[in-house]
């Protein structure tokens, strides 16, 4: 029942962020009307791999995908145009782990992680809009790690006497990453290639849940990094 509170705690916090961000690019979008510059709306949707880099535990990275809308500032006489965007991500991750049936298996437990990301980018015309060279910062604020097999909850993270599977679960939700890619199309078509990586750290919430990590006694930090392969349609 207390899982069921949470998860709908969850997703009406992921709408109300939703709703916010569309508005906000919405709104920003329509004053920009004002200068002699070129706008644009457009939908992107591709696919993802994601992973988190920690000394804690021994992670591999996962497949995802994401969807989302941009809009785009040209300002024609530039070398560069700017763009600000909202996407959702739903993303997957494995991390080491083991049952106390058997503890000397090494299983891989696997949790998805869905994201909202707002972002603000600098497209450098490398060959005019053609080609571009794409960095910005973008804030993130994401769900729980949510284990997909639930009877894996009682399983042990590899390396931990007593740390569970569904210990290591309530991450930091607020986090903020670079981004870097590069972007190439005709029109109104294009493919962007990004690499997302995270300046927070994501574990930083287990930090205060008094876990017992024995035998290894020592603070949870990791970095995300998202690799991201996705086609722009703008408007």
């Amino acid at each position: 029942m207390l899982k069921s509170h949470t998860l709908e705690m969850q997703k009406k916090q992921f709408i109300i962020l939703v709703v916010f961000c569309i508005a906000f690019v919405t709104l920003s979008t329509a004053q920009h009307k004002r200068y002699t510059i070129k706008n644009g709306i457009g939908v992107v949707g591709g696919l993802t791999q994601y992973d988190i880099t920690t000394n804690n535990f021994v992670t591999k990275s996962g497949s995802g995908f994401l969807g989302g809308m941009i809009a785009t500032v040209d300002i024609p006489q530039k070398w560069f145009t700017v763009s600000y965007g909202l996407q959702f991500s739903q993303n997957s991750i494995e991390v080491e782990g083991r049952s106390l049936v058997n503890p000397l298996q090494v299983e891989q437990l696997e949790y998805d992680l869905m994201a909202i990301q707002l972002a603000f980018m600098l497209h450098v015309k490398l060959i005019s809009d053609n080609l571009t060279l794409d960095v910005g910062p973008q804030l993130q604020y994401n769900g729980q790690l949510d284990l997909k097999n639930s009877n894996q909850k009682g399983y042990l993270i590899n390396g931990y006497d007593t740390l569970l599977a569904e210990d290591i679960k309530d991450i930091s939700p607020f986090n903020v990453n670079g981004v870097v890619g590069a972007s190439a199309g005709i029109g109104s078509f294009k493919l962007r290639a990004t690499y997302s990586y995270g300046f927070t750290n994501i574990l930083n919430k287990l930090n205060d849940q008094n876990l017992t990590t024995t035998p290894l006694s020592k603070e949870f930090k990791g970095t995300q990094s998202m690799l991201a392969f996705a086609l722009m349609i703008t408007f």
